[in-house]
C-alpha cells in the first residue's frame, strides 16, 4: 500500500515491474468517490518509471458500479460534496475540479507500461470508463459494462468516450452511450471491447499470462510502440512513417550502444 493513501477505497502497490490497482468497496460493488479518483491520480503520478505492467481489478462480485449514487444526493460522502454542487460553482473551477478526476484514469494510458482491466461483474459509468482507460481489457463471463452517465442527465467526462470510439466505432458507441443498456461479455469480444472472454476461474491467471507476456520483450521497444500506436490515429499516413522512421532509429541507437 503506498502511504498516504489507506482508506482510500483502494488496494495500491508495486511489486517490481508490476503495479496493482484494486478497487476496494466490495460491499457498494466498488462504486467510486472522488477520495478514489484523487488517490488513483497520486499513485498514477508516483508510479516508479521500472514499472512495466499496471493491472486494474475490483475486489468482490463486481469490477465496479461506477459513481457511488450518494454523490448524486445533497449530502457529502466521506466528505466530498455532492456531485450536483459543482453546478454552483464557477465555470473555471468546475473545468479545474474535472480535469483534477481524469488524471485519476488519463494516467493508465501513457507509454511507459501497458495497463490491463481484469473485469468480472459491473462495470457502470466510471467502471465502465476505468476499463477503457486501459490499454486490454480481459473479461470473465459475467462481465457487463454500461455507459449510465447520459441515464443520469450527466455525460461520460473520464476520457471513456475516445478510446469507446476507437474500440467499437462512433456509431455503436453513440448507440451504447445513448441508450445506457448492457453489453455482454460475449457481445464485448464480438465488438472489439474486449481482448479476450476467460471463465472466472481463470481471469487471475490468464491476467498473470498476459502479464508476463508482456514483460518479456525490451522495455523500451514496447514503449515506443505503444506511442506509435497511441498517436496513429491523429497523425497522417506520411506522419505516422515518419514518426516509425524516428522511433526505429532512437532502437537501432540504443541497440548498437548495448551491443557495442
Amino acid at each position: 500500500m503506498f502511504l498516504g493513501m489507506e482508506n482510500s477505497g483502494l488496494r495500491l502497490t508495486v511489486d517490481g515491474p508490476v503495479a496493482r490497482v484494486v478497487l476496494d468497496r466490495p460491499e457498494v460493488r466498488n462504486a467510486q468517490t472522488p477520495r478514489m479518483w484523487r488517490a488513483l491520480a497520486e499513485f498514477g503520478a508516483a508510479v516508479p518509471a521500472d514499472v512495466r505492467v499496471v493491472v486494474v481489478s475490483g475486489e468482490g462480485p463486481s469490477f465496479s458500479a461506477g459513481l457511488d449514487r450518494a454523490l448524486m444526493t445533497a449530502e457529502p460522502v466521506e466528505g466530498d460534496e455532492p456531485l450536483l454542487a459543482l453546478g454552483t460553482k464557477p465555470v473555471d473551477e468546475v473545468h479545474r475540479t474535472i480535469a483534477e478526476i481524469q488524471a485519476g484514469f488519463s494516467w493508465l494510458r501513457r507509454p511507459e507500461f501497458i495497463s490491463i482491466a481484469a473485469v468480472q461483474g459491473h462495470a457502470v459509468g466510471a467502471g465502465f470508463q476505468l476499463a477503457l482507460a486501459c490499454d486490454l481489457r480481459v473479461l470473465a463471463p459475467d462481465a457487463k459494462f454500461s455507459m449510465r452517465e447520459p441515464a443520469l442527465g450527466l455525460v461520460p467526462d473520464l476520457g471513456g468516450t475516445q478510446p469507446l470510439v476507437q474500440l467499437v466505432g462512433y456509431s455503436r458507441a453513440l448507440e451504447i452511450c445513448a441508450t445506457s443498456r448492457w453489453v455482454e461479455a460475449a457481445e464485448a469480444k464480438e465488438m472489439g471491447l474486449a481482448n479476450i472472454v476467460v471463465p472466472a476461474e481463470e481471469l487471475e491467471g490468464t491476467v498473470k499470462d498476459l502479464t508476463d507476456a508482456l514483460l518479456t520483450p525490451l522495455v523500451d521497444a514496447i514503449r515506443e510502440t505503444k506511442a506509435l500506436l497511441l498517436g496513429a490515429a491523429d497523425r497522417t499516413y506520411q506522419e505516422q512513417l515518419k514518426a516509425e522512421r524516428e522511433a526505429q532509429q532512437r532502437r537501432l541507437a540504443a541497440l548498437a550502444w548495448y551491443l557495442g
